[in-house]
């Protein structure tokens, strides 16, 4: 069960370090142009756009940041020259990305608590405290107690 709350704290982490790296390398090597949204899809919008030294650019992962971009629409787009596929709407950044890393988050956290809760209450008393005193060892019935010595 913590390795699961782990797992979603790294995807949370995961969820944001991803865009910030993003905008570095895009902020290390900057370079504009106007863009058409070519296609709003359910899990990428794809843009077309052109480098500010005439290049036409199609990225295959789509446009970062996309929330709101319509089919047809023209926007300003960011890219970094050193890599013209890693392209994201220009005003948008990574700060973006920490609303549903927070909610991620939140609702990981209400898992875990309730997972904890559940666990605890359905694992027997004596299991629970086990380690706070030493407990005297049973006795095995059917078998006569052995006599002190003599």
């Amino acid at each position: 069960m913590l390795a699961l709350y782990a797992f979603a704290l790294l995807g949370c982490v995961a969820m944001v370090g991803g865009p910030a790296i993003n905008d570095a390398r895009i902020h290390a090597d900057p370079g504009r142009g106007s863009a058409t949204v070519t296609e709003v899809g359910r899990w990428r919008t794809y843009i077309e756009y052109q480098t500010e030294d005439g290049q036409l650019v199609s990225p295959p992962g789509g446009v970062l940041y996309p929330t709101g971009l319509g089919e047809g629409q023209q926007v300003w787009v960011t890219y970094a020259k050193s890599n013209t596929d890693l392209v994201k709407v220009e005003g948008r950044g990574w700060a973006l990305a920490l609303r549903p890393a927070l909610s991620v988050l939140a609702v990981a956290t209400l898992i875990a608590a309730g997972a904890w809760a559940g666990v605890s209450r359905w694992v027997p008393e004596g299991r629970r405290e086990a380690n706070a005193s030493p407990s005297p060892a049973p006795r095995r019935r059917g078998y006569p107690r052995p006599s002190p010595p003599a």
